[in-house]
């Protein structure tokens, strides 16, 4: 898997997303899962799908060892309400 270089991973605000070291996410990027949910959201998907192995990996800034559940899930939320802005 590939190993995300994205500027989001040194996002401030990815600093208050819950850890996650264990399990299919362990390693993977949020800020990845976050732009994905993002779009989703902002695209109304009313079938959601958080695919972990399409997500690269992370081990660095302030996504090392966050949820890429919560993460997508807080950007879905956001692309929603980016929606109806």
């Amino acid at each position: 898997m590939t190993t995300c270089k994205d500027p989001h991973r040194h996002a401030p605000h990815f600093t208050n997303l819950p850890d996650d070291q264990g399990g299919k996410g362990r390693h993977k990027c949020a800020g990845c899962a976050y732009e994905k949910g993002y779009q989703d959201g902002l695209q109304l998907k009313e079938s959601i799908n958080l695919d972990l192995d399409t997500l690269p990996d992370s081990q660095a800034g302030t996504v090392r060892h966050k949820s890429p559940h919560y993460a997508y899930a807080l950007g879905y939320q956001q692309g929603v309400a980016d929606y109806y802005a």
